[in-house]
C-alpha cells in the first residue's frame, strides 16, 4: 500500500515539474537549477498534503466540540501564516537538507576514522526484516528526544525567549502548532536531523516519521474539548493533555505535559498531568505584547531582539525563573460533559 502511494506521489510530482516548472526554467536559461527546483516541488507537495490532512481531521473536531467560541480571528490568521510558511516554505526543505548534509558529513568523517557507530538494526536485527516495526521504533526514539528538546525550550532563558512566541497565543487552534520563531524551527530541524543520522534512520523513512510527529503535534493543539479516556490519555497525547501544558505554564518555566506523541515520557520523568476535565485558558501573561498581538514579521523581529537580550542577561520574557503562581492552573472555560 505504501509503495503504491509513493509511486503515485512520485508520478504526480514528476508531471507537475515537467508540465509547469521545467518549461519556465528552460525559457529563462535556469536549467542548472532543475534538480533544486524539483526538490523544492517535492517538499512543497509533501507540505501541501500535510496541511490538507490536518485540516480535514482537526477543523471538524474544532467545529464539533470547541473549547473556546468566538476566538480572535486576526490572531488565528497569524498562525495560519506561520503554518503556510512552515509547511510550504523553506523550513521543511531546510530540515531535510540538514538531515542529508549531516548524514553525508558524518558518513565521511566516520569513514576517515574507521569507526562505524552501531545502529538500532545492529542492536535489534529483527528490525532489518520488518521495516514498519523499525519505523515505529525510530518514532519512539525520536519522540523521546523531542520530549527533552521541549523541556530544554523551557529551561534555558535564551531558548524560552524564542519558544514564548508559541505560548503567547491566547486563542489556541490546530494552526498554533507551527507558531514558532524561525530560529527555533532551525534548531528543531538540526536536532531531529542529527539524532536521526546517529540512530541510523533511513533517509526514505525520515519524511514519514516527521509527518507522524507533526500530525500528532497539530492535533494536540486543536481547539477541541477532547480527551482519549483513562487509558488513551496515557498512550497518545490528546488535545486536552497538551492544552494543560499551555495553560499550566502561565509565567512559569517548569510545567507539565511536554510530550509530543507519547505521554509515557511525562509519566516517567514526573511531568505528567492526566486531569481529564480541565481545559484552561492559554497564553503567556509575561510575553512581550508583540508576541501576543503582532503579525508574523513583528513577532520574528521581536524574537531576535528577545533572544539577544536573554543572552546578555536582559531578557523581557519573564518566564525564567518561575513565576509566583508556578504550578497553578489558570481559570478556563467550564469542563462540560
Amino acid at each position: 500500500m505504501w509503495d503504491w502511494l509513493s509511486d503515485k506521489y512520485d508520478l504526480l510530482a514528476t508531471w507537475i515539474f515537467e508540465t509547469a516548472i521545467q518549461p519556465v526554467l528552460y525559457q529563462f536559461g535556469l536549467m542548472d537549477w532543475a534538480e533544486d527546483a524539483f526538490t523544492w516541488l517535492d517538499f512543497f507537495l509533501f507540505g501541501l498534503v500535510q496541511v490538507a490532512v490536518v485540516y480535514a481531521v482537526c477543523r471538524p473536531l474544532e467545529a464539533w466540540r470547541p473549547v473556546e467560541r468566538g476566538q480572535d480571528r486576526r490572531a488565528i490568521r497569524t498562525d495560519v501564516a506561520y503554518t503556510l510558511l512552515t509547511r510550504l516554505g523553506v523550513l521543511p526543505l531546510l530540515g531535510f537538507i540538514l538531515f542529508f548534509a549531516a548524514d553525508t558529513w558524518l558518513s565521511g568523517a566516520l569513514a576517515d576514522s574507521g569507526w562505524i557507530p552501531p545502529t538500532l538494526e545492529e542492536f535489534f536485527p529483527i528490525l532489518r526484516d520488518i521495516p514498519w516495526l523499525a519505523m515505529l521504533v525510530y518514532i519512539v526514539v525520536l519522540d523521546f528526544f523531542e520530549y527533552w528538546r521541549h523541556r530544554f525550550q523551557h529551561t534555558f532563558r535564551w531558548w524560552w525567549a524564542l519558544h514564548s512566541i508559541h505560548h503567547a497565543q491566547k486563542h489556541m487552534t490546530f494552526w498554533t502548532d507551527d507558531r514558532n520563531h524561525v530560529l527555533d524551527d532551525v534548531l528543531q530541524a538540526a536536532w531531529l536531523g542529527a539524532i536521526a543520522v546517529l540512530i541510523g534512520v533511513p533517509p526514505g523513512q525520515f519524511p514519514v516519521i516527521l509527518t507522524v510527529l507533526r500530525v500528532a503535534e497539530t492535533l494536540s493543539h486543536a481547539n477541541t474539548r477532547i480527551h482519549f479516556g483513562w487509558l488513551g490519555e496515557r498512550l497518545v497525547v490528546s488535545p486536552r493533555f497538551h492544552r494543560l501544558h499551555h495553560g499550566v505554564l502561565g509565567a512559569g518555566a517548569t510545567g507539565k505535559n511536554y510530550a509530543v506523541l507519547l505521554p509515557v515520557w511525562d509519566w516517567i520523568f514526573g511531568t505528567a498531568n492526566f486531569e481529564r476535565n480541565r481545559f484552561p485558558e492559554t497564553g503567556d501573561p509575561e510575553a512581550p505584547q508583540a508576541y501576543v498581538s503582532g503579525g508574523w514579521l513583528r513577532q520574528q523581529w521581536e524574537g531576535f531582539r528577545q533572544v539577544a537580550r536573554a543572552l546578555v542577561g536582559r531578557g523581557e520574557t519573564g518566564a525564567l525563573p518561575p513565576g509566583p503562581h508556578q504550578g497553578a492552573l489558570p481559570p478556563g472555560p467550564p469542563a462540560g460533559p
